[in-house]
This record gives C-alpha cells, sequence and structure tokens, in this order.
C-alpha cells in the first residue's frame, strides 16, 4: 500500500513539474511579444520624429524606404518578417503601420501595430 502512495505522489508532483515547465514557456513566449511590440513602438516613434522635425507628414522615398529597410532587418533593431508603411491623408494625418511576423507564433501569423501622427504646422516668428 506505501508504494502505491508513494507512486502517486510522484505523478502528482511530476503534473506540478509538467506544468511549471509550460509555465515557464509561455511567459518566453509573453516577453518575446513583448519586445517585438516595443521595438514596433520605437520604429513608429522614429518616423513620426522625422516627420514633426522636418515640419511635414509627407517625408521623401528616400527616407521613408531606408525607414523601411531598418523595419524589415530582424539581425539589427528590425523584427522578423518587418514591414513599415506610411500612408498621408488629405488632412495631413500619417497614419503608420508596422507588421510583423511573431517568432513563436504558428506560420502566417502576422501582429500590427498602427499609430497615427498629426504635424501641427510651424509656427511664423515675426
Amino acid at each position: 500500500m506505501m508504494l502505491i502512495e508513494v507512486l502517486v505522489s510522484i505523478l502528482i508532483f511530476s503534473f506540478g513539474i509538467l506544468g511549471t515547465v509550460a509555465l515557464h514557456a509561455r511567459a518566453i513566449q509573453y516577453s518575446g511579444n513583448a519586445e517585438d511590440r516595443g521595438r514596433a513602438s520605437l520604429l513608429a516613434n522614429e518616423i513620426g520624429s522625422l516627420m514633426w522635425t522636418s515640419g511635414t507628414a509627407t517625408l521623401s522615398a528616400a527616407v521613408t524606404t531606408a525607414w523601411n529597410t531598418r523595419v524589415g532587418d530582424a539581425t539589427a533593431t528590425g523584427l522578423p518578417g518587418g514591414v513599415g508603411t506610411v500612408a498621408v491623408d488629405a488632412d495631413g494625418v500619417a497614419t503608420i503601420t508596422v507588421t510583423w511576423q511573431p517568432t513563436f507564433a504558428a506560420a502566417g501569423a502576422t501582429n500590427r501595430l498602427v499609430t497615427q501622427v498629426v504635424v501641427p504646422p510651424t509656427a511664423v516668428l515675426p
């Protein structure tokens, strides 16, 4: 009878260890996802800052292409499968979209960060 009690306690203990390992694996996934989201917001902030410093929401194609190249370069500061787009509407509001493929997600799954930037008109000093 004592041997059965020991086997049952080992079984319960092993389920607890497996649960702890699964919890740790999910924590690593959430940490990686948070890192990617943080990087996406920094990249969107970078292009938004360029708009503010230039005083216009419409940037040159060379600047936008260079930024999009940085977004897609996962070996440096970019994101895995990262693509950045900037669309400016008639009111001068820029919609910045950063899309990437999460490392731990299923094939074809994507994450997206969307933000809008309104560049105020520059003040003319007398």
